[in-house]
């Protein structure tokens, strides 16, 4: 927790724009809160909610927050399909100055916890699908809730030493991304105004207990789901010649799709072309009419996004043209989900490491590594 708690010191930092030097009291102020968040983590971790499903978690951060002063409304958000989303919003004025908002993801993953802690989450479930799983706070969301409840304190504790407003955003289903963009489709900023920071933190193997790790420019890249379904004719294993077989124009694919980013994407522009999954046939010796296979596209360029995926379904119908598939059976390519990458703003990212490196000291304020990792917080700052 010792990273937690200095990365709440970070967070305070930046959003005390009156005065640069940090309150000599805010390291052993955080220091006194560890206990209490420890056990905060503690709870969060043993009672991980899936995505769209956090309404327990999201009553427990809107209940802490109330504690505090904050104004919380709860329930913010619709999804696509008119179903209401856990959102929360919280909201601190204090006096004149500029709107800060600060975000916490809080779904957990549909995984099975086998750390053998003895605050491991053993929660049962359903997924989407209708599969019984397990959940598990395993991205680190844990870590991020009480980190907010954390700076959330400490801003309300020191209110003589800021001013301004403060958003403090609880986000659904950041792991399917769809969270951000229910909330916006919400009237997020008409109903609660405009931020003019958006700030968010994760947790990093890759930064050393007692650090932080920050980057202006692209730090996570955009991914798009893809999903192609190779048609075919299907038929008898013992006669491939009477069908057109769609399981070796899929494998096909898979290989020739590696070469969309090495042969046809300036090297200087970084993405990443995955297949995920792949399904078709229902027994060794029949044909099937068609297989599907789940891609994902990761691209700091949304333009080079567009062009990949334009590259994908130019691959797939030469290919099924290649084999002679009919017209009426050429690959269907649809896009699923879909974020953009996630920018820092260069300026804003240079006062939170001049506030980081006063509340602990250069040596512990590290530069981050740009990763083709990605998530939806990018869409707060995307504002029209």
């Amino acid at each position: 927790m010792v990273l937690r708690a200095l990365s709440i010191a970070a967070l305070v930092a930046t959003a005390l724009n009156v005065r640069a030097q940090i309150p000599a009291d805010l390291p052993a102020s955080v220091q006194s809160q560890l206990p209490a968040l420890t056990e905060t983590y503690k709870h969060l971790h043993r009672s991980p909610e899936l995505s769209r499903h956090e309404e327990q978690t999201s009553a427990f951060l809107a209940a802490e927050l109330r504690k505090l002063g904050y104004t919380v409304t709860e329930q913010v958000g619709k999804y696509e399909d008119g179903a209401q989303a856990f959102g929360i919003v919280a909201v601190l004025q204090n006096g004149a100055g500029p709107r800060l908002l600060i975000r916490t993801d809080m779904d957990a993953l549909p995984v099975e916890e086998k750390t053998g802690l003895d605050y491991a989450s053993t929660v049962k479930t359903t997924n989407a699908q209708g599969q019984s799983v397990g959940a598990m706070q395993a991205c680190g969301h844990d870590l991020h809730m009480t980190v907010f409840l954390g700076t959330a304190r400490e801003l309300a504790a020191r209110k003589a030493q800021w001013h301004g407003t403060l958003m403090l955003i609880g986000q659904p289903a950041e792991e399917i991304v769809q969270g951000a963009a229910a909330m916006l489709a919400d009237h997020l900023y008409d109903r609660f105004g405009t931020p003019d920071f958006v700030v968010s933190e994760h947790d990093s193997p890759e930064a050393p207990a007692g650090s932080v790790a920050l980057k202006g420019g692209p730090l996570l890249a955009s991914a798009t789901t893809i999903n192609v379904t190779m048609r075919g004719i299907g038929g008898h294993g013992s006669r491939p010649e009477a069908g057109k077989d769609p399981i070796v124009l899929a494998a096909e694919f898979v290989l020739v799709a590696q070469t969309i980013v090495s042969r046809q994407i300036d090297p200087q522009q970084p993405a990443v072309l995955t297949v995920g999954t792949i399904h078709g046939g229902t027994k060794n010796n029949i044909i099937p009419d068609e297989v599907t296979m789940g891609l994902t596209l990761r691209t700091y360029s949304m333009a080079e996004r567009d062009q990949i995926v334009a590259d994908v379904r130019r691959t797939a119908n030469g290919l099924a043209e290649a084999y002679g598939i009919p017209a009426d059976r050429m690959p269907v390519v649809t896009l699923g989900e879909s974020t953009p990458p996630t920018l820092n703003d260069a300026a804003l990212n240079e006062r939170l490491r001049a506030s980081a490196i006063a509340a602990l000291g250069k040596d512990q304020v590290l530069d981050a590594r740009a990763i083709m990792g990605s998530e939806d917080v990018g869409l707060f700052s995307l504002i029209e």
